[in-house]
């Protein structure tokens, strides 16, 4: 909505400051700040009330017990403030902005769906895998159709470190689109299990997100770094600086020890949208760079499950996802948690460095 104010510039000129993605980048995220901030108190006040809380399983560390009916779901509120912002400081005439929004709220309808059957029966049963998977898919099956036929989006999947390898996926890029959010999407719920681990990862992939597609959008700085030219793209960068600006209002209060939990709403939602954005600008493989943290929690867990089938009974790690097994190493929750962030922090710096390394 801001945006249009730059058409005034003609008689005040300092309304031209709303046309520039910069300007609107910075303002916009700091506008998703103050919602969240603003926001969650009397949100987790209205959840102690209604007894929303989290339900803890049972086979995890014995001292996670103590969490047990901290309030849930606070992913409500991180994607209302960045409706919110999105819908002040984007151009809404851009179809990107809005199939991103469309891949939050959806993913952010069944995180809120499968949530609110947990804190309701009081346990931790809430949507059947299968469920949740096949709803999944078919937001993904929209969001292919939008981008790949409707805006005639590229299907070329591009290697980053490479100037001139890239692969014609054609059809083949529907079943990469739904690998990439959906393992994005669940790559970040598993991930989502101590105070403040999961939220400061997503910041920093948000905020690689924000460059490459502020890059990729302008095609002077695109062609020289040898990435693809996605016209329009350069709006995405406003609203990857709103997810990240929500994401540090969250962890005002998701910090240890946490006065709420993202739920399922949110680590759902903000996964997919991760997965989403990366499709739009054409750098996939960043997410996986960037994204490590997230990768690894996954794999994790993958490695686990199979090695328990294969051997019938034997395990890899003392307990799966990975932040749980060096829980059980006796590392304290404070110390697993900044050292994911430090591991993340290096991973999206080396994510930036490969817009020189082609």
């Amino acid at each position: 909505m801001f945006y249009y104010l730059h058409y005034l510039s003609e008689w005040i000129g300092v309304f031209n400051l709303f046309k520039y993605i910069t300007f609107r980048l910075i303002y916009g995220s700091l506008t998703a700040f103050l919602l969240v901030y603003l926001l969650m108190p009397p949100f987790i006040r209205y959840m102690k009330e209604k007894q929303f809380g989290q339900i803890i399983r049972e086979e995890g560390p014995t001292h996670h017990q103590v969490k047990t009916g901290t309030p849930t779901m606070g992913g409500l509120i991180i994607i209302v403030s960045i409706v919110i912002s999105t819908l002040l400081w984007c151009n809404l005439a851009n179809p990107f902005i809005w199939l991103a929004l469309f891949t939050l709220m959806g993913f952010g309808a069944i995180g809120f769906w499968d949530d609110f059957l947990k804190v309701k029966k009081k346990h931790n049963l809430g949507l059947k895998a299968r469920q949740k998977l096949a709803i999944q898919v078919l937001l993904v099956g929209v969001f292919y159709l939008i981008l790949y036929h409707h805006l005639n989006h590229s299907t070329i999947l591009y290697f980053p470190f490479f100037k001139n390898l890239f692969l014609e996926l054609s059809l083949g890029y529907l079943i990469f689109s739904i690998l990439v959010i959906l393992g994005s999407s669940n790559a970040m719920n598993l991930t989502d299990g101590l105070d403040g681990l999961a939220i400061v990862p997503f910041c920093v992939v948000a905020g690689v997100y924000a460059v490459f597609s502020y890059i990729a959008g302008h095609v002077k700085f695109a062609n020289y770094l040898f990435i693809p030219y996605i016209p329009y793209a350069g709006e995405l960068a406003i609203f990857c600086a709103i997810l990240g600006g929500a994401g540090l209002g969250f962890l005002w209060y998701n910090s240890h020890p946490a006065e709420i939990f993202m739920g399922d709403v949110g680590s759902l939602s903000l996964g997919a949208t991760l997965g989403a954005i990366s499709l739009m600008i054409k750098q996939e493989f960043i997410l996986v760079i960037a994204g490590a943290v997230f990768v690894v929690e996954a794999l994790s867990v993958i490695l686990q499950v199979g090695y328990f089938k294969l051997t019938k009974g034997k395990r890899i790690f003392k307990m799966a996802p990975l932040h749980h097994h060096f829980e059980l190493l006796n590392w304290k929750e404070s110390k697993v948690v900044i050292r994911f962030w430090i591991v993340s922090v290096i991973c999206g710096l080396i994510a930036l460095s490969t817009l020189k390394i082609r």
